[in-house]
């Protein structure tokens, strides 16, 4: 199988190219392939298909012609990701399956259609406006902490620290707990607290995040934007712009009325192929 790796500030990602829908991807090969010690290693699995050809993304067929069938790494799927898009577009156009117009370029997802601007090693994409729809909790350490939780297509839970607790000091080994009853699906915990001022943005903000099926990431897209919500909420402001410090670099957040844009670096770093055989047999 071929393959290419990709990633959008660290956050990882395999790219399995499949334009006609024939790969017989499962969840245990798309773990396989995600197992940093066998395997590749990722975040996750983006497979490349023409959206006519997955019914996922059959829907969407007449807006876009790609479809980012994205996996978590224990071999779940999820609606949305946010660096995963990034680094699918930025797949597209290297390997000239799209042609840039200076237009924003659209893709199917599992949570509708998003549109993506490249500019050098930046790549931007639109997705829809983060919702804040409840208060609830996480559980950390023996702690309890207050978040809010953020629709942006896929579930997060946003929650700022106290001033006794240091974001670098969290053990994020082990998965935060969280109410099912607010997140019956699971969802991605992020932990933050506030930056120093940093010229061209209106709030800046450090992340550390748990993302389901994934575990602890150096980046997560749709974490820094229900994030940069949190954010400006809390700042007073409904929309404006936020930078989010990730362990793996800096995204910006770009919340306007109906939309939110996502920015930053999405870079492909390796092709190559992989034996099937031998990585199902390890696994």
């Amino acid at each position: 199988m071929q393959f290419t790796k990709g990633h959008g500030t660290g956050n990882d990602f395999v790219l399995l190219p499949d334009p006609d829908g024939q790969l017989d991807l499962t969840p245990g090969l798309v773990a396989a392939l995600c197992d940093r010690r066998r395997g590749i290693g990722a975040d996750g699995v983006l497979r490349v298909v023409r959206a006519a050809k997955h019914p996922d993304g059959a829907g969407q067929a007449g807006e876009a012609e790609w479809f980012m069938d994205y996996w978590n790494a224990d071999g779940s799927f999820a609606e949305m990701c946010g660096n995963g898009s990034r680094v699918f577009v930025r797949y597209l156009v290297d390997n000239g399956l799209v042609t840039p117009t200076g237009e924003a370029l659209p893709v199917a997802t599992r949570a509708g259609v998003v549109r993506a601007l490249i500019e050098g090693d930046t790549v931007a994409v639109e997705m829809r406006r983060p919702r804040l729809y409840d208060d609830s909790t996480a559980t950390l350490g023996g702690r309890t902490l207050p978040g809010t939780a953020v629709d942006v297509g896929n579930p997060h839970l946003v929650c700022v620290l106290p001033a006794d607790l240091e974001l670098g000091a969290l053990d994020l080994t082990t998965a935060p707990g969280f109410d099912p009853a607010v997140f019956p699906a699971g969802v991605n915990v992020e932990f933050i607290v506030a930056g120093e001022p940093v010229d061209g943005v209106d709030e800046h903000t450090l992340m550390r995040v748990y993302e389901r099926g994934s575990a602890e990431t150096l980046s997560c897209g749709t974490g820094a934007c229900a994030v940069a919500a949190v954010a400006l909420r809390d700042a007073g402001r409904g929309t404006g712009v936020v930078a989010v410090d990730v362990p793996g670099g800096r995204v910006t957040v770009t919340v306007t009325e109906d939309s939110c844009w996502l920015s930053g670096p999405a870079l492909l770093v390796a092709t190559g192929e992989v034996d099937l055989g031998a990585l199902l047999a390890a696994a």
